[in-house]
Protein backbone atom coordinates (compact mmCIF):
# COMPACT_ATOMS: atom_id res chain seq x y z
CA UNK A 1 0.00 0.00 0.00
CA UNK A 2 1.15 3.59 -0.55
CA UNK A 3 2.15 5.72 2.43
CA UNK A 4 -0.83 7.23 4.19
CA UNK A 5 -0.88 10.93 5.24
CA UNK A 6 0.16 11.35 8.86
CA UNK A 7 -1.24 13.80 11.40
CA UNK A 8 1.86 15.93 10.86
CA UNK A 9 1.17 16.13 7.12
CA UNK A 10 -2.49 16.95 7.63
CA UNK A 11 -1.75 19.77 10.06
CA UNK A 12 1.22 21.22 8.20
CA UNK A 13 -0.32 21.07 4.75
CA UNK A 14 -2.74 23.78 5.72
CA UNK A 15 0.04 26.14 6.81
CA UNK A 16 3.09 25.76 4.53
CA UNK A 17 4.51 24.30 1.35
CA UNK A 18 6.07 20.84 1.58
CA UNK A 19 9.81 20.83 1.03
CA UNK A 20 9.59 17.57 -0.88
CA UNK A 21 6.56 16.04 -2.63
CA UNK A 22 6.90 12.41 -3.70
CA UNK A 23 4.23 10.78 -5.83
CA UNK A 24 4.00 7.12 -6.91
CA UNK A 25 7.77 6.73 -6.97
CA UNK A 26 9.11 3.43 -8.24
CA UNK A 27 12.31 1.67 -9.26
CA UNK A 28 12.37 -2.13 -9.50
CA UNK A 29 15.17 -4.58 -10.24
CA UNK A 30 12.86 -7.60 -10.26
CA UNK A 31 9.66 -8.75 -8.55
CA UNK A 32 9.45 -6.96 -5.18
CA UNK A 33 13.10 -5.82 -5.32
CA UNK A 34 13.50 -2.04 -5.15
CA UNK A 35 10.67 0.36 -4.34
CA UNK A 36 7.25 1.01 -5.83
CA UNK A 37 4.17 3.20 -5.32
CA UNK A 38 5.84 5.44 -2.70
CA UNK A 39 4.07 8.74 -1.97
CA UNK A 40 4.58 11.25 0.84
CA UNK A 41 5.21 14.92 1.67
CA UNK A 42 8.19 16.07 3.73
CA UNK A 43 8.04 19.43 5.50
CA UNK A 44 10.83 21.80 6.61
CA UNK A 45 12.30 20.68 9.91
CA UNK A 46 10.71 17.22 9.76
CA UNK A 47 12.67 13.97 10.20
CA UNK A 48 11.35 10.98 8.27
CA UNK A 49 12.66 7.52 9.12
CA UNK A 50 12.53 4.65 6.63
CA UNK A 51 12.81 1.25 8.29
CA UNK A 52 12.64 -2.37 7.20
CA UNK A 53 14.73 -5.49 6.91
CA UNK A 54 17.64 -5.86 4.50
CA UNK A 55 16.34 -6.03 0.93
CA UNK A 56 13.07 -4.26 1.72
CA UNK A 57 13.88 -1.44 -0.72
CA UNK A 58 14.75 1.35 1.70
CA UNK A 59 18.24 1.98 0.27
CA UNK A 60 16.89 2.01 -3.29
CA UNK A 61 14.26 4.52 -2.21
CA UNK A 62 16.89 6.75 -0.57
CA UNK A 63 19.02 6.66 -3.71
CA UNK A 64 16.08 7.74 -5.88
CA UNK A 65 14.89 10.40 -3.43
CA UNK A 66 18.34 11.98 -3.30
CA UNK A 67 18.72 12.22 -7.06
CA UNK A 68 21.44 9.59 -7.26
CA UNK A 69 19.39 7.04 -9.16
CA UNK A 70 16.78 7.55 -11.88
CA UNK A 71 13.28 6.25 -11.04
CA UNK A 72 11.19 4.23 -13.47
CA UNK A 73 7.89 5.70 -12.28
CA UNK A 74 6.54 8.70 -10.39
CA UNK A 75 8.01 12.11 -9.66
CA UNK A 76 9.68 14.21 -6.97
CA UNK A 77 9.07 17.94 -6.56
CA UNK A 78 11.36 20.08 -4.41
CA UNK A 79 10.65 23.60 -3.13
CA UNK A 80 14.00 25.41 -3.35
CA UNK A 81 15.33 28.36 -1.33
CA UNK A 82 13.70 30.78 -3.74
CA UNK A 83 10.31 29.14 -3.20
CA UNK A 84 10.32 27.68 -6.72
CA UNK A 85 9.02 24.17 -7.33
CA UNK A 86 11.66 22.03 -9.03
CA UNK A 87 10.82 18.74 -10.74
CA UNK A 88 13.90 16.78 -9.71
CA UNK A 89 14.05 14.40 -12.66
CA UNK A 90 13.23 17.05 -15.24
CA UNK A 91 16.45 18.73 -14.11
CA UNK A 92 19.78 17.84 -15.68
CA UNK A 93 22.26 15.55 -13.93
CA UNK A 94 24.53 18.58 -13.40
CA UNK A 95 21.68 20.49 -11.73
CA UNK A 96 21.00 17.53 -9.43
CA UNK A 97 24.67 17.32 -8.48
CA UNK A 98 24.69 21.05 -7.70
CA UNK A 99 21.61 20.60 -5.52
CA UNK A 100 23.36 17.82 -3.56
CA UNK A 101 26.39 20.09 -2.98
CA UNK A 102 24.37 23.09 -1.86
CA UNK A 103 20.78 22.78 -0.61
CA UNK A 104 20.97 19.03 0.07
CA UNK A 105 23.44 16.72 1.73
CA UNK A 106 24.06 12.98 1.89
CA UNK A 107 25.61 11.16 4.86
CA UNK A 108 26.99 7.76 3.87
CA UNK A 109 26.93 4.74 6.16
CA UNK A 110 30.68 4.37 5.71
CA UNK A 111 32.20 7.84 6.21
CA UNK A 112 35.11 6.89 3.95
CA UNK A 113 32.62 7.00 1.07
CA UNK A 114 31.58 10.55 2.00
CA UNK A 115 34.98 12.06 2.75
CA UNK A 116 38.12 12.76 0.77
CA UNK A 117 40.61 10.76 2.80
CA UNK A 118 43.68 12.33 1.18
CA UNK A 119 42.99 15.94 2.20
CA UNK A 120 42.74 17.54 5.63
CA UNK A 121 39.67 17.70 7.82
CA UNK A 122 39.47 21.44 7.20
CA UNK A 123 39.66 20.97 3.44
CA UNK A 124 36.86 18.40 3.56
CA UNK A 125 34.62 20.94 5.25
CA UNK A 126 35.73 23.83 3.06
CA UNK A 127 35.01 22.08 -0.25
CA UNK A 128 31.26 22.49 0.19
CA UNK A 129 31.68 26.23 0.74
CA UNK A 130 33.95 26.51 -2.29
CA UNK A 131 31.17 24.91 -4.35
CA UNK A 132 29.05 27.90 -3.32
CA UNK A 133 31.71 30.39 -4.42
CA UNK A 134 33.60 31.07 -1.17
CA UNK A 135 37.28 31.58 -2.00
CA UNK A 136 38.65 33.51 0.99
CA UNK A 137 41.10 31.23 2.84
CA UNK A 138 40.54 32.87 6.21
CA UNK A 139 36.77 32.50 5.92
CA UNK A 140 37.11 28.85 4.89
CA UNK A 141 39.41 28.07 7.79
CA UNK A 142 37.20 29.93 10.26
CA UNK A 143 34.20 27.89 9.15
CA UNK A 144 36.24 24.70 9.38
CA UNK A 145 37.25 25.47 12.97
CA UNK A 146 33.67 26.40 13.87
CA UNK A 147 32.22 23.18 12.46
CA UNK A 148 34.83 20.95 14.04
CA UNK A 149 33.74 22.46 17.34
CA UNK A 150 30.05 21.91 16.55
CA UNK A 151 30.60 18.22 15.82
CA UNK A 152 32.81 17.79 18.89
CA UNK A 153 36.18 17.31 17.19
CA UNK A 154 39.25 19.03 18.63
CA UNK A 155 39.92 22.11 16.48
CA UNK A 156 43.64 21.28 16.61
CA UNK A 157 42.87 18.36 14.26
CA UNK A 158 41.85 20.70 11.42
CA UNK A 159 45.00 19.95 9.40
CA UNK A 160 44.95 16.20 10.08
CA UNK A 161 43.87 13.67 7.46
CA UNK A 162 40.55 11.89 8.09
CA UNK A 163 42.26 8.51 7.92
CA UNK A 164 43.94 9.34 11.24
CA UNK A 165 40.50 9.74 12.88
CA UNK A 166 38.44 7.06 14.61
CA UNK A 167 35.28 5.79 12.89
CA UNK A 168 33.06 7.95 15.07
CA UNK A 169 35.17 11.04 14.37
CA UNK A 170 35.09 10.34 10.64
CA UNK A 171 31.30 10.16 10.77
CA UNK A 172 31.09 13.45 12.68
CA UNK A 173 33.47 15.05 10.16
CA UNK A 174 31.28 13.81 7.29
CA UNK A 175 28.27 15.41 8.99
CA UNK A 176 30.16 18.71 9.36
CA UNK A 177 31.14 18.52 5.66
CA UNK A 178 27.45 18.24 4.76
CA UNK A 179 26.10 20.88 7.12
CA UNK A 180 28.61 23.69 6.56
CA UNK A 181 26.75 24.86 3.43
CA UNK A 182 23.49 25.38 5.39
CA UNK A 183 21.49 22.73 3.50
CA UNK A 184 17.75 22.42 3.96
CA UNK A 185 17.52 18.66 3.45
CA UNK A 186 19.87 15.84 4.49
CA UNK A 187 19.69 12.20 3.45
CA UNK A 188 21.28 9.69 5.82
CA UNK A 189 22.04 6.05 5.07
CA UNK A 190 22.49 4.07 8.32
CA UNK A 191 24.62 6.85 9.89
CA UNK A 192 25.28 4.84 13.08
CA UNK A 193 26.00 1.53 11.31
CA UNK A 194 29.24 -0.16 12.32
CA UNK A 195 29.80 2.03 15.39
CA UNK A 196 29.90 0.65 18.91
CA UNK A 197 27.09 1.50 21.32
CA UNK A 198 28.83 4.31 23.20
CA UNK A 199 29.95 6.01 19.97
CA UNK A 200 26.44 5.61 18.54
CA UNK A 201 24.92 7.32 21.59
CA UNK A 202 27.25 10.30 21.28
CA UNK A 203 26.58 10.61 17.55
CA UNK A 204 22.80 10.41 18.04
CA UNK A 205 22.85 13.09 20.74
CA UNK A 206 24.81 15.36 18.40
CA UNK A 207 22.47 14.69 15.47
CA UNK A 208 19.37 15.45 17.55
CA UNK A 209 20.91 18.74 18.66
CA UNK A 210 21.96 19.83 15.17
CA UNK A 211 18.65 18.86 13.54
CA UNK A 212 16.80 20.95 16.11
CA UNK A 213 19.15 23.94 16.05
CA UNK A 214 19.36 24.10 12.25
CA UNK A 215 15.70 23.21 11.58
CA UNK A 216 16.85 20.53 9.15
CA UNK A 217 14.59 18.25 7.16
CA UNK A 218 16.04 14.74 7.20
CA UNK A 219 15.30 11.45 5.48
CA UNK A 220 17.09 8.67 7.35
CA UNK A 221 17.30 4.99 6.46
CA UNK A 222 17.97 2.67 9.38
CA UNK A 223 17.38 -0.92 10.41
CA UNK A 224 17.64 0.13 14.07
CA UNK A 225 14.24 1.00 15.55
CA UNK A 226 15.91 2.60 18.59
CA UNK A 227 17.67 5.05 16.26
CA UNK A 228 14.38 5.69 14.48
CA UNK A 229 12.60 6.43 17.76
CA UNK A 230 15.28 8.87 18.86
CA UNK A 231 15.54 10.82 15.61
CA UNK A 232 12.40 10.46 13.50
CA UNK A 233 9.14 12.38 13.80
CA UNK A 234 7.50 9.99 11.36
CA UNK A 235 8.20 6.50 10.05
CA UNK A 236 7.61 4.58 6.87
CA UNK A 237 7.93 0.81 7.19
CA UNK A 238 9.01 -1.01 4.02
CA UNK A 239 8.64 -4.65 3.07
CA UNK A 240 9.23 -6.22 -0.34
CA UNK A 241 9.58 -2.84 -2.10
CA UNK A 242 6.38 -1.32 -0.66
CA UNK A 243 5.50 0.96 2.22
CA UNK A 244 3.25 -1.19 4.42
CA UNK A 245 2.71 1.29 7.25
CA UNK A 246 3.27 5.01 7.76
CA UNK A 247 2.61 7.40 10.62
CA UNK A 248 4.00 9.16 13.68
CA UNK A 249 7.01 7.34 15.10
CA UNK A 250 5.63 6.71 18.59
CA UNK A 251 2.31 5.61 17.11
CA UNK A 252 3.98 3.10 14.80
CA UNK A 253 6.36 1.68 17.39
CA UNK A 254 3.94 1.62 20.34
CA UNK A 255 0.88 0.41 18.44
CA UNK A 256 1.91 -1.17 15.12
CA UNK A 257 -1.01 -2.12 12.88
CA UNK A 258 0.54 -4.12 10.05
CA UNK A 259 1.61 -7.70 10.88
CA UNK A 260 5.10 -7.08 9.49
CA UNK A 261 5.58 -3.97 11.65
CA UNK A 262 4.32 -5.94 14.65
CA UNK A 263 6.94 -8.58 13.89
CA UNK A 264 9.71 -5.97 13.61
CA UNK A 265 8.78 -4.32 16.90
CA UNK A 266 8.34 -7.68 18.64
CA UNK A 267 11.76 -8.90 17.49
CA UNK A 268 13.39 -5.79 18.97
CA UNK A 269 11.58 -6.21 22.28
CA UNK A 270 12.64 -9.87 22.50
CA UNK A 271 16.28 -9.30 21.58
Amino acid sequence: MAALPSIIETTQSASRQPLLEVRELGKLFGPDKGCQHVSFDLYPGEVLGIVGESGSGKSTLLSVLSGRSQPQDGNITYCNKQGELVDLYSSSEAERRTLLRTEWGFVEQNPRDGLRMGVSAGANIGERLMAQGVRNYSALREQGLSWLNQVEIDANRIDDLPRTFSGGMQQRLQIARNLVSSPRLIFMDEPTGGLDVSVQARLLDMLRRLVRELDLAVVIVTHDLAVARLLADRLMVMRRSRVVESGLTDQILDDPQHPYTQLLVSSVLQS
